[in-house]
């Protein structure tokens, strides 16, 4: 059972699509929101869930106090989910979804800067498909937004293109994250 883990809508259960996905358990989530808090990277924040699945990372970011959060899921199947979730926790105001390919998402221009970024790829997404990706997002964040990456602990860290930099990586059983931000932001 997958769950929200705090904030406005924790304890409330989420519903997951029945294949196709690999939802972040609910203690990797924990983990994951408790270090994106201590950075001050939810509250407020402008948040793009990519390869959403069942939406929780983006759900987890709008019970926490982000102020938007868009949930992008290629899968019809999967989209559907999300969007019931969505309804079903009342964050319809909050939270968007769209559907469509991540890749061409990223590739389009944004009407204003992504403060948080969270990056949760199925884990047969070649690498180099994972860097292009990651390479048109950097366009798109604020000069302090924070980027995570969830990979499989078998899964070589992310080539990260120009203007992205690691500053953490965590790793919980068999998932690895990885944390980037703007370069200039680190200087």
């Amino acid at each position: 059972m997958t769950r929200i883990v705090a904030g406005s809508a924790g304890g409330r259960t989420l519903q997951v699509p029945p294949k196709g996905t690999r939802p972040t358990s609910d203690r990797v989530r924990e983990a994951l929101f408790s270090r994106l808090e201590h950075l001050g990277a939810v509250s407020r924040a402008r948040v793009l869930d990519l390869y959403a699945g069942s939406g929780a990372l983006g759900l987890e970011a709008a019970s926490r106090g982000a102020a938007s959060v868009t949930l992008v899921e290629s899968a019809r199947l999967a989209a559907d989910v999300c969007r019931r979730n969505v309804a079903t926790l009342g964050f319809a105001g909050t939270v968007t979804v769209a559907v469509e390919r991540v890749e061409r998402f990223v590739a389009r221009p944004v009407l204003a800067p992504w403060d948080l970024v969270l990056v949760d790829p199925p884990y047969d997404v070649p690498d180099d498909e994972l860097a292009g990706m990651l390479g048109d997002v950097a366009g798109a964040l604020a000069p302090d937004a924070v980027l995570v990456v969830e990979r499989s602990t078998r899964s070589p860290e992310p080539t990260w293109p120009a203007g992205l930099e690691r500053f953490d990586d965590r790793t919980y059983g068999e998932t690895r994250v990885w944390f980037a931000q703007p370069e200039r932001a680190l200087a």
